[in-house]
């Protein structure tokens, strides 16, 4: 076996073991003496091709690293060993989610102005402990209201490597779960440091609106899990990760 042979199976061995996406830098870490980066990188490139041949399983590449995981198609058959539904979040949630991650960074206002209706303070904390938005600083408003955004969970568990690689919001106009209304538009945050390290270009975070919306009601949001034909859509599903 030459090395090259030998040093993708080493990366093979690496990912197929653990249970996170591995970033690159930590993958090049494995090889002793050192492995040229772009070197790893070709590699990584024909490991990809060669699991495309095998059909169930991909490596691929999200927003932490590389990992290997089962296709889509396949999860269907791999729900079957597990009887446990997923949960199921409301509109309220889901639009609240689709909000925050193409408006971002947005404070709870900005949100309200958006959806028209109060957010219910248990749809962010249920968004927080899913691990897919977090505080990521204080707008420099009266109040300082929380700026939320993203994590790479959100994109680790969609299977993007960057906020650029979310459909475009045309295509999702056709669900009402995920429409968002016009809204007045102000300046972006430059100040405000993004989540992921991809440096993405200004016009992926779309302008919010003002943090000062009139007084609204508070919604029935608080019902989270509350499933309701037409009304409730299960969360997006993981691939199964080895």
């Amino acid at each position: 076996m030459d090395e090259l042979t030998h040093a993708k199976r080493v990366l093979e061995g690496v990912l197929l073991a653990s249970h996170e996406p591995v970033p690159l830098d930590e993958i090049i870490k494995v090889f002793d003496p050192p492995v040229p980066t772009e070197t790893v990188r070709l590699l990584l490139a024909d490991l990809t091709a060669e699991w495309k041949e095998r059909g169930s399983i991909e490596l691929v590449q999200v927003a932490s690293g590389y990992r290997f995981q089962t296709r889509t198609e396949m999860q269907i058959h791999i729900d079957r060993l597990t009887p446990e539904k997923p949960p199921k979040y409301s509109r309220a949630v889901l639009e609240t989610l689709a909000i925050i991650a193409y408006r971002q960074p947005a404070t709870r206002g900005e949100i309200e102005a958006i959806r028209g209706v109060a957010v219910s303070t248990n749809i962010l904390k249920a968004l927080e402990d899913r691990g897919w938005i977090e505080v990521i600083g204080h707008k420099d408003t009266p109040g300082r209201p929380a700026l939320y955004a993203t994590t790479k969970s959100f994109l680790n568990d969609l299977s993007l490597r960057s906020l650029s690689e979310l459909p475009p919001l045309a295509e999702l106009d056709a669900h009402p779960a995920l429409e968002l209304p016009e809204v007045p538009q102000e300046p972006v945050y430059p100040e405000q440091g993004r989540i992921d390290d991809v440096n993405e270009s200004d016009d992926l975070l779309a302008p919010a609106a003002p943090d000062t919306p009139p007084a609204l009601p508070e919604s029935a949001d608080a019902a989270l899990f509350e499933i309701s034909d037409g009304d409730a859509m299960t969360q997006p599903a993981s691939p199964t990760v080895h």
